[in-house]
């Protein structure tokens, strides 16, 4: 069971990687639009949309990633102090609660947003530019997808966790700062008392 959870963390970890590369467009376009507009006083008609869209796919498809890492946003002031198994009990109700039915509702109306965006070749009216947004409007659905599949491994980690008493592996490439700083102060009183 824990190389399927891995597996779909892997997956997520992927998308949201390769999604990640939205953020190199969206540096250089805006890069380019700031020149062209204050130096050479020629503004593109496309950049607001371009913008609008890579910011947008960035945030969509991330979402799975960021669970896979258990990196969203959670009031946990109260939760880390609670044993692993009441706090596996809690993530489990809310993820039935609250998660799963946003993720459906994200693929069901994601989809007819997106189908009908394909139906009638949607373009943007933000700008003159008129740019094709339908392809957009299909990562509705699709980050929909990868939520709920990262959901489902979620909610075998929990039960996972109830029964053992210990939270499944993950798969961990990136750490947030002060867990390294924490790391390195370890590191270093234990290298301290070891002289």
């Amino acid at each position: 069971m824990n190389r399927v959870l891995l597996f779909i963390d892997s997956l997520s970890a992927w998308i949201g990687k390769a999604f990640a590369w939205c953020i190199l467009v969206l540096t250089f376009a805006t890069c380019y639009e700031v020149f062209v507009r204050y130096l050479l006083n020629a503004p593109t008609v496309w950049a607001f949309d371009m913008s609008v869209q890579m910011y947008g796919a960035l945030f969509m498809m991330a979402g799975a990633y960021t669970l896979s890492r258990n990196g969203h946003v959670r009031g946990d002031v109260l939760y880390r102090l609670l044993p692993v198994r009441t706090q596996a009990g809690i993530d489990l109700v809310l993820y039935f609660l609250f998660f799963l039915p946003g993720v459906l509702a994200l693929i069901f109306y994601g989809y007819s947003f997106a189908r009908d965006s394909w139906f009638y070749q949607e373009v943007s009216w933000n700008s003159p530019a008129r740019i094709q947004i339908y392809f957009f409007k299909t990562l509705i659905p699709l980050s929909g997808f990868f939520l709920l599949l990262q959901g489902a491994a979620e909610v075998v980690r929990c039960i996972l966790c109830l029964r053992t008493g210990e939270w499944p592996a993950r798969l961990h490439d990136i750490e947030e700062t002060e867990t390294m700083m924490m790391h390195e102060r370890e590191s270093e009183a234990a290298w301290r008392a070891d002289k």
